[in-house]
């Protein structure tokens, strides 16, 4: 593959490292020099690109997916913090019939935790005297607090039927790459899953592997359906 590069910072430089290591070639790396005003985002510039992975921020990630997808450039979109536009992002996929995998988080331990998270939310749904918490922290540089895994987390915990309110709260501290928790507790006991990332290396490894999967096909699609 042909892979453009999106946000050019520590997640970008590691997913370089390991597309090259799988074969790969980086065609176009795009950074807040070279893609100030999307800039950066034109037809020349993406011309024999296959995949355009995007870890960029928050506030770009919208549109640097509407500019790219005019384009007709298939996509997977690691970035967070822009939940809220969800369904105005599926609308155009679908429009430009391109593909594209989104994911707040490409860990496969991180998806897998997901639905692990989401049948303790269902199997607790029917006791009412268990609460619930969500915590998360990471690296003092991420952008976005509550993170996109946590609000994923609580997200699959209602959709599993666990209709109480699930009290979130986030932390932000030295490097730390990320670790989720929830729990669940009554007067009798508690019960705590925990998710620990030792490095961002998992996450831009599924990030790859999202951009393997997704070349030459069309639609919405998240990452834990292509691991799962």
């Amino acid at each position: 593959m042909r892979i453009a590069i999106v946000g050019y910072g520590k997640m970008g430089k590691m997913i370089e490292r390991i597309a090259i290591d799988r074969g790969h070639e980086i065609g176009l790396k795009l950074d807040e020099f070279n893609n100030a005003g999307f800039a950066g985002i034109t037809e020349e510039n993406f011309r024999g690109i296959d995949v355009a992975i995007d870890f960029s921020i928050p506030d770009a990630a919208v549109e640097n997916m509407e500019r790219i997808a005019a384009l007709k450039v298939n996509q997977v979109i690691g970035t967070t913090g822009w939940l809220g536009r969800m369904d105005h992002v599926r609308g155009v996929v679908d429009q430009a019939g391109i593909g594209l995998v989104w994911s707040p988080n490409y860990s496969v331990g991180v998806n897998a935790f997901f639905r692990i998270v989401a049948e303790a939310a269902k199997l607790l749904s029917g006791a009412p005297e268990y609460e619930a918490w969500a915590w998360e922290i990471h690296h003092s540089a991420k952008k976005d607090a509550p993170s996109g895994t946590l609000l994923k987390l609580v997200e699959e915990m209602k959709k599993s039927g666990y209709s109480k309110p699930v009290d979130a709260g986030s932390n932000r501290a030295g490097t730390i790459a990320g670790t989720h928790e929830i729990g669940f507790d009554c007067a009798a006991d508690t019960i705590t899953l925990r998710h620990t990332a030792r490095s961002r290396e998992g996450f831009a490894l599924g990030a790859v592997k999202a951009a393997e999967w997704v070349v030459g096909k069309s639609g919405f699609h998240e990452f834990g359906d292509i691991c799962f």
